[in-house]
């Protein structure tokens, strides 16, 4: 059976179609008698207006869009899920909906973002893996939708000061933490990170760099693809050419692969230390940095509802150490700051 439609209620009512607009969106403006006549031919009809339709023409839906990566699997994939869950979670308390959607590339992005606004279905957008030159940034500055990315513009000379918002986690404040905490168990500590060029990992990097100071020699940074047999291929081979203390890897996916290696070879004495604090890392008692999606969900919705000011804003992640005997132990914050 067909719906009834607005054309369907103005000939009912023998009003326009515009009378019929006034009545559900503005009713305030239209005559008592008038505004009766349309409401009794709605009824009659059983016409319900389209909301999107509505919001369409108020240019307003209180929704924010967000890009969901391809599933890729793996220990870490799960922690944009958590980020999108956090941020669906604080987001309803202050009349906002969150709009998941797909997209394979920055330009198939661009065409789901634009179909999304014609259709008057989001009017925020928080993007995620924004790099220099993006071509997301200039289409949404152009049609003046408020946005803030999740992560730092990695590629541009100083993306600590990108020309638009963003929030991010101080990788670097990680795996310093997770550096002195490794180096209680002797000077000795490699890191195990992804080839050079990627903007987080060699954030990550220089938080081990700048705690081990002068003391990191060159056969200590590991490099792995970010896959359990290669980081345990490459920490097997270290094991076999130089004495070892602990291990700060880049991800969990990577601790895993040194857990692997150095249980196999019997060196339980070596300290790992991941990154992205998984249920994995947590199943295999391994002491990992947290990167609290929680506090970048809300940051990230405070820019978005205040009005996002370019520039950006660092969430200090935590280290939960964890032992055989006492359990998870979150650091204390002072554990995350530079060495003196």
């Amino acid at each position: 059976m067909r719906q009834p439609t607005v054309h369907d209620v103005a000939r009912l009512a023998g009003v326009s179609r515009q009378t019929v607009s006034n009545v559900v969106n503005s009713p305030d403006i239209v005559r008592a008698d008038t505004r009766e006549r349309v409401e009794r031919a709605i009824r009659e009809l059983g016409y319900s207006p389209s909301v999107a339709a509505r919001r369409l023409r108020m240019r307003r839906s209180d929704t924010i869009g967000v890009h969901l990566d391809p599933y890729s699997g793996g220990i870490s994939g799960v922690v944009l899920d958590r980020f999108v869950h956090a941020l669906t979670d604080r987001a309803t308390p202050r009349g906002l909906g969150i709009l998941v959607y797909a997209a394979a590339d920055a330009y198939e992005e661009l065409v789901r973002l634009r179909a999304l606004r014609e259709r008057g279905e989001i009017d925020r957008v928080v993007l995620t893996g924004s790099v220099d030159g993006d071509p997301r940034v200039a289409w949404l500055r152009e049609v003046g939708m408020p946005f803030v990315a999740f992560g730092r513009p990695w590629g541009a000379g100083a993306p600590d000061v990108a020309d638009h918002a963003w929030v991010d986690v101080d990788g670097a404040a990680g795996t310093r933490a997770a550096t002195r905490y490794a180096r209680t168990s002797g000077p000795r500590v490699a890191f195990l990170g992804w080839p050079r060029g990627s903007g987080s990992g060699d954030d990550r990097e220089r938080g081990w760099r700048e705690e081990m100071g002068d003391g990191a020699p060159a056969a200590l940074r590991l490099t792995s693809l970010d896959t359990v047999p290669s980081a345990r291929g490459e920490v097997e081979r270290l094991l076999q050419e130089t004495t070892l203390d602990a291990i700060v890897c880049a991800s969990d996916t990577l601790a895993v692969g040194a857990h692997l290696a150095v249980s196999h070879a019997g060196r339980t004495d070596v300290t790992v230390v991941g990154f992205d604090n998984t249920p994995v890392a947590a199943a295999l008692g391994l002491s990992s940095v947290e990167q609290r999606p929680e506090q970048v969900a809300e940051a990230v919705l405070d820019l978005l509802v205040g009005g996002a000011p370019a520039g950006g804003r660092l969430i200090v992640p935590e280290l939960v150490v964890r032992t055989g005997v006492r359990g998870d132990e979150v650091a204390p914050p002072s554990a995350l700051s530079s060495r003196g």
